[in-house]
């Protein structure tokens, strides 16, 4: 990635991944990603905030050391210790051993597990620290739970930069230093805040706050995460987070589902009809086929989920399970949920399948909506159920 000058002696200096498309070995990329590295020039010391992923510790130390020529670093940020943050941290300090590691506690504690960081390569801070670098000030907001307890905003006030680290950002790798487009941005931005923020909303919301009043007071006026373009204009991003984490849902409906011999999929295909004939949202999603990060983005703004499945031996089918897990460990802020499907041979446990996946997800607190389930292919009697659910669903949304 080019050394980019976002002002005065202060430079983008981390590093495009294009090719990578999968992220904890469970989120799909389908735009890359990037690794936000920082420095910062002041008139007496230089800092670093945050590295980069091991795999491109190389580009990173192209840029510091060839391209802008950096032989004395004095700090390094850490905001965030995961390793797609951290991961080139023991090797940056090797190469400027003068370097102290500017974090919080937590932050310190899990980078000495993960790295084996020496404790004298630190210098704990917190929300009243401020750093001198000469004609510029490093300040820090200590911001637990966005997405690790260890996460930290760093603030450049002399230049109105927030460093967010993961909060705000993106998983997408583009040549635009800010969010030109704001329409990709956007979508990138709220299948990040799905997939990483979403479980944390509570913490989101109080954040989101945090950061809007200093734009108000004129404290920021350029947000930097450490994924994806920087946001020259605060309310573009500011405001999507308000409403993504705000406590309610939009009248829409999400159906993940399964169908093993299409009897499942009829329910969900009437369902759909039903549901679309009122004038309601409604997005099926096969779950065999689905994206999973396209399905967490529909969970942020729906009301209501109806999870359909097949059955498999004595239970629901696996796949469903998963979603049920995925969907209860996202903590969307669904209001209601409601389970259909088929099954074959076993009735009994058949007619109960929606015990199991509601006990999955307890999180969603969710109110249960009539389930229904079918031995079979669905006929006249289950259709007409559907046509209670949509019913019901429609007195619930309008």
């Amino acid at each position: 990635m080019a050394v980019l000058q976002i002002k005065d002696n202060v430079f983008s200096v981390g590093v495009i991944d294009w090719d990578r498309r999968l992220f904890d070995e469970l989120i799909p990329l389908p735009h890359g990603t990037s690794y936000n590295s920082y420095l910062i020039k002041g008139s007496e010391k230089t800092a670093l905030i945050d590295t980069v992923y091991t795999p491109k510790l190389e580009e990173l130390v192209l840029n510091l050391k060839e391209k802008l020529q950096i032989e004395r670093l004095d700090y390094i940020v850490a905001n965030h210790a995961e390793p797609d943050h951290s991961g080139s941290l023991p090797a940056i300090l090797q190469m400027y051993p003068e370097a102290r590691v500017l974090t919080n506690a937590k932050c310190k504690e899990l980078l000495q597990a993960h790295l084996q960081i020496l404790d004298d390569k630190f210098i704990t801070v917190d929300n009243s620290t401020e750093i001198s670098l000469g004609n510029r000030t490093l300040k820090f907001m200590i911001s637990p739970w966005v997405h690790w307890p260890d996460t930290m905003f760093t603030h450049l006030p002399e230049d109105k930069i927030l460093f967010t680290c993961d909060f705000m950002g993106s998983h997408m790798a583009t040549s635009d230093l800010y969010s030109v487009n704001e329409g990709a941005v956007y979508e990138a931005a709220k299948r990040y805040y799905a997939e990483i923020m979403m479980p944390f909303r509570p913490q989101v919301k109080k954040y989101t706050e945090q950061v809007k009043n200093m734009a108000l007071n004129g404290e920021i006026d350029l947000i930097a995460p450490s994924h994806g373009p920087l946001h020259n204009r605060p309310a573009f991003i500011i405001d999507a987070y308000t409403d993504w984490a705000s406590d309610t849902p939009k009248p829409e409906v999400v159906i993940p589902y399964v169908t093993m011999y299409e009897s499942t999929g009829k329910m969900v295909n009437h369902l759909v009809d039903k549901l679309m004939e009122k004038g309601i949202k409604v997005t099926p999603f096969n779950l065999i086929e689905t994206d999973l990060g396209e399905l967490a983005v529909a969970l942020v703004d729906a009301a209501v989920i109806v999870l359909g499945t097949s059955m498999v031996l004595a239970g629901p089918h696996p796949v469903a399970v998963y979603a049920a897990a995925i969907t209860n460990a996202l903590k969307p802020k669904a209001k209601y949920l409601s389970v259909i499907g088929s099954y074959g041979w076993a009735t009994q446990l058949g007619e109960k399948m929606d015990e199991p996946i509601k006990a999955l997800m307890p999180a969603l607190r969710a109110e249960m909506l009539s389930p229904v389930f079918v031995k079979g292919l669905p006929g006249e009697e289950a259709f007409k159920k559907l046509d209670n659910l949509a019913n019901e669903i429609y007195s619930k949304l309008i």
